[in-house]
């Protein structure tokens, strides 16, 4: 990781609880009181500027009339370990809050933490020229939800076939002491999957499979720094998609960050 990232004199503020959801376990079963974390302040490393040396550059994969694409060099190797960092010290469980899915689908560790403006709203800048300005009607919201759910895909970790569902909208409320809906009309139109380390870091496998309509596929491989982004929710254009299995000892990690548009 980055030089200092975890180094005990750059102080991490405490964490709490904002929120506890039913989490589901991977191979069945609910822990009804799941947290979701928060800062009780913004950290240092988590303030991130607007403009930096980054070029993101967006790259569309050939879906069959699909929508999926890749923006490039979207964080820093500094900013991606700062998220990892982030995430450890919440601490990953076996039970995703507010996640529903069947047994044997998501075979790895998760944690859900809100992050705020400091971070969310540079990141968004960075990136919403490369972003489709409406989706089905509705436009894109000037923000990023600010739920991040992150996985840890450990050795011989899977997410087996799966589409994910849309979502609201969230934030902090003004104390940092719960987590706040957004309106009724803002949700999530765009998964963005924000790779954290790749094949470059040690990762072994890994691979994001995405399935065109006909059952073929294309594989996306995380490099640190970079997102896929794809329609989600259970309509005919969303994308079904497998996180594939990772071999060995050193983990993979990746943010899912929610893309909002809200409705006319």
């Amino acid at each position: 990781m980055g030089q200092g990232i975890d180094n005990p004199l750059l102080a991490w503020p405490d964490h709490q609880a904002v929120a506890h959801l039913p989490g589901s376990l991977p191979m069945g079963g609910v822990v009804p009181m799941t947290p979701v974390h928060a800062f009780v302040q913004t950290p240092d490393l988590l303030r991130w500027p607007a403009q930096t040396d980054l070029q993101p550059k967006r790259h569309d994969i050939d879906l069959g009339g699909l929508l999926a694409f890749v923006i490039e060099d979207l964080v820093t190797d500094q900013e991606a370990d700062a998220i990892v960092v982030a995430s450890e010290r919440m601490g990953y469980r076996e039970e995703a809050p507010g996640i529903a899915t069947p047994p044997g689908m998501r075979m790895n560790k998760s944690v859900h933490w809100m992050a705020d403006d400091a971070m969310m709203a540079p990141l968004f800048q960075r990136m919403a020229h490369l972003l489709p300005p409406v989706l089905a009607g509705a436009d894109l919201l000037p923000a990023l939800s600010h739920r991040i759910n992150m996985y840890r895909y450990d050795d011989s970790d899977v997410f087996n076939l799966h589409t994910d569902g849309s979502w609201p909208g969230y934030s902090l409320n003004e104390d940092r002491t719960e987590m706040q809906v957004w309106d009724e009309r803002i949700n999530s139109g765009l998964t963005m999957l924000l790779y954290l380390n790749g094949a470059a870091d040690g990762v072994v496998g890994g691979n994001t499979r995405l399935y065109r309509r006909d059952g073929t596929s294309v594989d996306v491989s995380p490099v640190k720094g970079s997102a896929l982004f794809f329609r989600h929710g259970f309509g005919l254009d969303s994308v079904r998609h497998v996180g594939c299995v990772v071999h060995g000892p050193v983990s993979k990690y990746v943010a899912r960050i929610n893309v909002m548009y809200i409705a006319p």
